[in-house]
């Protein structure tokens, strides 16, 4: 069993030494290679061009064609699924035909290769790149080694490319940029000859740590939520708003399920300053460090509003916020950490956005993404935050928009390894239309997961050897629930499955097998909190249970 067991691991780690070990990225243009999609940055490309120049060391039948007709830019490239790792014999290899015809100005004949992280915001902001001198009119192959080519980093705080792991972008560019002058070019062979690391372990985010589904009709929840009402010095909110928060339930309020956060025109008078605006900003008394954040939202309209669904460190000094009464405060803003989940202006309607505000960049921050949603007012969607040590991934509806994912992590571009709360607020803007009255978000519920899946439930016990305590799992489930029992024969029992506000919404036939009931194709429900009743030997039992 022992020589079984060595043959096994060697087995598996050779073909993890293997897969390490394959080239990564290639292309002929003939439909060989493992480079899918190729594109142009202002400039033309066509991968699938007769071959021009059939002679010397090509004599292919198709190559590239890279046309830069006074672009400022020029880019072409690719990207891949994974990461290159640049730290062991790494080199990247391409043949090239640059033709003195296709040229025009005094720029010097040269091919740049640059390599960038496409999840960043601004991908060229921490790009490194080796620039080669081109022979006219004739195939050559051009090669860069970022282990022993000299090599140039855009930032200058970036570390040598061997030592880092965050490249996914390959950027081809010839004679320059920040020019005008034209360049034709021929591309073939490419060739990127080196090792990837195994690609991470996704992140498995299914034990709920914190929630809120809003189930209890009135106030806000005062074990979960905290009113931020009190003014900043000089009694007005930040960027110009013009509303007071209040901790009234005119402002936020729970009915039928649904967390209604409501922007009113009305004037109001509070702390001695007189506005014409209210609204509310809730604080969790929960913080957290690294998870997954879902919240099911509809958001407001009008020109003027702006929802925010958002998190701030809990070691803020912001006068008035939960965790600065609390004690924590005692970092300011920026170097706490501003993470937005998602933001909406009225004033451009449906375009949601998310970012990042660090010491690095905050304010009108460059680290954002953001994508279009039509009916962001009028549909509930999923906002969505996952959260590691390595990055911050935002999504609405499982569609990513932004990943922020620094290539140094440092107390000026990743405060985020401090535990955050959650904010949710509408502000009003000065330029709010003079014909609004009043426009809610509306949450449907708040769900924080960790890292990890619910265990297994363990056997359930019984009670005085006479109460058996049944046990569902998975929590949350999606499309089936299974019903832990204890030592019972074999039976069929019906099931009622209630919501939250106490009406039926299915009755479920199961049998009892191997001390355990089965429901299956639950896919339809509504995500929600559930009530399942049914009764053994005369003996009622009621579940509460989470439908995601």
């Amino acid at each position: 069993m022992k020589l079984l067991l060595i043959h096994i691991a060697l087995y598996i780690c050779s073909i993890n030494f293997l897969w390490a070990q394959e080239t990564t990225a290639t292309d002929d243009f003939e439909g060989n290679g493992t480079i899918n999609t190729w594109y142009g940055d202002d400039c033309g490309i066509n991968t699938s061009l007769d071959n021009p120049f059939q002679t010397g060391i090509n004599t292919s039948t198709e190559v590239l064609e890279y046309h830069d007709t006074g672009g400022q830019y020029a880019n072409i490239g690719f990207d891949i699924d994974n990461n290159f790792d640049l730290s062991n014999e790494s080199t990247f290899t391409i043949k090239v035909y640059l033709p003195e015809s296709g040229l025009t100005g005094n720029q010097p004949n040269q091919i740049s290769l640059k390599l960038q992280n496409s999840d960043m915001a601004e991908p060229w902001s921490t790009q490194t790149e080796i620039i080669k001198p081109l022979t006219l009119n004739e195939w050559q192959t051009v090669s860069f080694d970022f282990s022993s080519d000299e090599y140039i980093n855009l930032d200058a705080n970036s570390p040598a490319p061997i030592n880092r792991t965050d490249f996914n972008r390959v950027l081809l560019q010839f004679n320059g940029e920040n020019n005008n002058d034209h360049v034709l070019a021929y591309v073939d062979d490419v060739n990127y000859s080196g090792t990837i690391p195994p690609p991470p372990t996704p992140p498995v985010f299914e034990k709920l740590v914190w929630s809120d589904e809003f189930d209890e009709d009135g106030p806000i929840d005062s074990e979960k939520w905290f009113h931020q009402t009190k003014l900043p010095q000089g009694g007005s909110w930040f960027n110009g708003e013009i509303q007071h928060y209040t901790d009234r339930t005119e402002n936020a309020f729970v009915e039928e399920g649904i967390l209604n956060i409501v922007a009113i025109k009305e004037t109001f008078t509070d702390q001695g300053y007189t506005k014409e605006y209210t609204s509310a900003r809730l604080n969790s008394k929960f913080a957290f460090k690294y998870g997954k954040v879902e919240i099911r939202a509809k958001l407001p309209t009008g020109v003027g509003t702006w929802p925010a669904i958002w998190m701030l460190g809990k070691n803020i000094t912001e006068d008035g916020a939960y965790w600065e009464i609390e004690g924590f405060g005692t970092t300011g803003w920026p170097e706490c950490g501003e993470i937005d989940i998602m933001e909406h202006w009225g004033k451009d309607q449906n375009n949601v956005t998310s970012a990042t505000h660090t010491p690095s960049s905050f304010g009108n921050t460059f680290n954002k993404g953001a994508q279009i949603i039509g009916t962001a007012s009028s549909a509930f969607h999923i906002y969505t935050l996952e959260w590691t040590a390595e990055k911050l991934v935002f999504s609405v509806d499982d569609e990513p928009h932004f990943t922020y994912n620094p290539a140094v992590k440092d107390a000026n571009t990743w405060p985020f390894d401090e535990e955050q709360y959650l904010l949710l607020n509408i502000a009003i803007e000065p330029i709010i239309e003079s014909s609004f009255t009043s426009s809610a978000m509306e949450i449907d519920y708040i769900r924080i997961y960790e890292e990890g899946s619910e265990p297994e439930p363990e056997p359930p016990i019984l009670a005085n050897q006479e109460k058996m305590i049944p046990k569902a799992y998975p929590i949350p489930f999606t499309d089936q629930l299974n019903i832990q029992l204890t030592d019972v024969a074999r039976e069929n029992v019906l099931l009622r499955i209630y919501s939250n506000k106490g009406k039926l919404v299915r009755t479920y036939e199961a049998d009892i097998i191997n001390n355990n009931l089965t429901l299956e194709n639950l896919d339809t429900m509504s995500e929600g909190l559930y009530f399942i009743n049914f009764e053994i030997n005369n003996q009622p039992y009621s579940l509460k249970v989470l439908k995601k």
